[in-house]
């Protein structure tokens, strides 16, 4: 595996300032493009200079599975431009990512080795995922999605990644291969794309967001478009209003724009759409095919509104870059605070979940000994409990699947991958069905890692229902293993019985995953 951070040797051992370069370059299915910014106070920046070309290294993908040798040698012959214009401005770092052609193609390492041996240039391939990851960050920097519920397509050559999101937290990801040029491969014609053909093709992006989509997690107030597809569409529909003031960036279209637009060009032949006003001509032979995505995914969304936006995944690669290399002491933040900003921007009730995660240590503490529990869970427990109910966000009725899909990516700092799985899953089973192996995101983790998460929910589902009246009723307990039985002691007032009850409906799991019975009882004063 080659590194992360392209061109590492080269910093300086200082942190980034006010004032230093840093460029991304984004190698795509359709086209290279290279972004270089200088970055300006409190981790913002200002674009210095962009630039793309079309070298459609997708080419022959569809059909042959492999990257066209005439495409890696243009795109090979642009990154090296891109490389010059990059060191003519000075710039401390450059990081190169490549996504769907080099990431799907049986000669991507070949690729990525020519790239190293003939310019120096390693080329970080990134998972649908991380580039899903990119794009959010750099919509988020763009636009106010705060108290809204929002869908985002990055629509590429090869693949097409949609991103929900509720706030200002993704929900979830969803990778397609609905690429603009991997569609007109299989199904356009050399002349265009006309008849059965083109029948054929919204038939196949129907039936790819059916396996992929089949229940969104909720329907979405708008579509943020990003890729050339989107920014192609609102050029075309603003040439033909005639209003020149009007910007591509934040342009807002309708699903009967975008439908009247795709029938116009769908019946056009690919020389005819070079001419179409508005539209790149390199963009010609994939611009039905994109738009076909375009308009099914907002049949499928129930959405009526795209918004577009004319940066992506380089604009999320500077950010990245910005916060590695950020002074600690600005990007430092502890567990605990990142944990309690992520719930009060969710709206949690932190009175309550706070309690609970009190309560949970305790159970913990007591329990590690008896059951030989890992230390390294406590608090990954301790901040299950917290964001249980992070899942509000979006609704309430399946608001502890949400809590899932939004901690686990979070991106929280100070926790692993994997450890935001153990939360996110726990958190998952603190009410609701147990865990079961039909459940993707149990059946996914090791079996060491299931019991830990059955273990810990039990544990959670326990304390919560100790508070289950939201009014912190039970100041302590007390636990006592013996026989095959656990017994719970517990310290509370008068009108506790409500929470009394609630954590013995809820003691199912904790005895499943701890193979013992569980009795509740209130401590009698003396």
């Amino acid at each position: 595996m080659m590194k992360t951070e392209v061109q590492e040797g080269q910093l300086a051992a200082r942190t980034i300032q006010p004032g230093d370069r840093l460029a991304a370059i984004d190698i795509g299915s359709n086209s290279v493009r290279l972004m270089v910014v200088e970055l300006l106070a409190g981790g913002q920046y200002r674009v210095l200079d962009e630039e793309r070309e079309t070298t459609r290294l997708a080419r022959e993908m569809a059909v042959s599975g492999v990257l066209g040798r005439t495409s890696i040698d243009a795109t090979l012959a642009g990154l090296g431009r891109f490389q010059q214009i990059a060191a003519g401005l000075g710039v401390r770092q450059l990081r190169t990512i490549a996504t769907c052609a080099v990431r799907e193609a049986k000669n991507g390492d070949e690729f990525r080795r020519r790239a190293l041996d003939e310019l120096d240039l390693e080329i970080d391939v990134i998972s649908p995922w991380q580039e899903a990851e990119l794009t959010f960050l750099s919509v988020q920097r763009a636009f106010d999605l705060s108290d809204r519920n929002v869908a985002i397509a990055d629509l590429g050559g090869g693949s097409t990644e949609v991103i929900f999101a509720s706030g200002n937290h993704i929900d979830e990801i969803v990778a397609t291969p609905l690429g603009a040029v991997r569609l007109s491969e299989l199904y356009q014609a050399p002349g265009g794309l006309f008849g059965d053909d083109y029948q054929l093709l919204l038939d196949e992006i129907d039936r790819r967001l059916k396996v992929k989509l089949p229940k969104p997690p909720f329907i979405p107030q708008v579509l943020f478009g990003t890729g050339g597809t989107f920014t192609n569409m609102a050029a075309m529909l603003i040439a033909a209003k005639g209003d020149s003031s009007q910007r591509i960036w934040g342009y807002r279209a309708t699903r009967a724009d975008v439908r009247h637009l795709l029938d116009r060009l769908a019946a056009l032949t690919v020389k005819q759409r070079r001419d179409f006003p508005g539209l790149t001509s390199d963009r010609a032979d994939i611009i039905v095919a994109g738009l076909a995505v375009i308009d099914c995914l907002l049949r499928r969304l129930k959405v009526n509104i795209v918004q577009v936006h004319d940066g992506g995944v380089r604009d999320g690669v500077i950010l990245k870059m910005i916060d590695r290399l950020r002074p600690e002491a600005e990007a430092a933040e502890s567990r605990a605070a990142a944990l309690l900003r992520f719930a009060r921007s969710c709206g949690v009730d932190l009175q309550h979940t706070q309690h609970v995660a009190v309560l949970c240590v305790q159970l913990f503490d007591q329990l590690a000994g008896p059951f030989q529990l890992n230390a390294g869970d406590r608090p990954l427990l301790e901040a299950a409990a917290l964001l249980q109910d992070v899942g509000y966000l979006i609704n309430y009725e399946q608001h502890h699947k949400h809590s899932y899909h939004l901690i686990v990516n979070s991106r929280l700092p100070g926790f692993r991958r994997a450890e935001l799985e153990i939360i996110a899953n726990v958190a998952r089973y603190h009410r609701g069905s147990n865990p079961k192996e039909k459940h993707d995101n149990f059946r996914t983790l090791s079996p060491e890692e299931q019991q830990r998460v059955r273990q810990l929910a039990g544990i959670l589902r326990l304390a919560g229902g100790l508070d289950r009246s939201y009014r912190q009723h039970v100041r302590g307990l007390d636990t006592q293993v013996a026989d095959g039985r656990t017994t719970i002691w517990v310290d509370a007032g008068d009108d506790s019985d409500v929470d009394l009850w609630s954590a013995r409906t809820r003691a199912g799991l904790f005895e499943k995953a701890f193979s013992t019975q569980v009795a509740i009882r209130p401590r009698i004063a003396v």
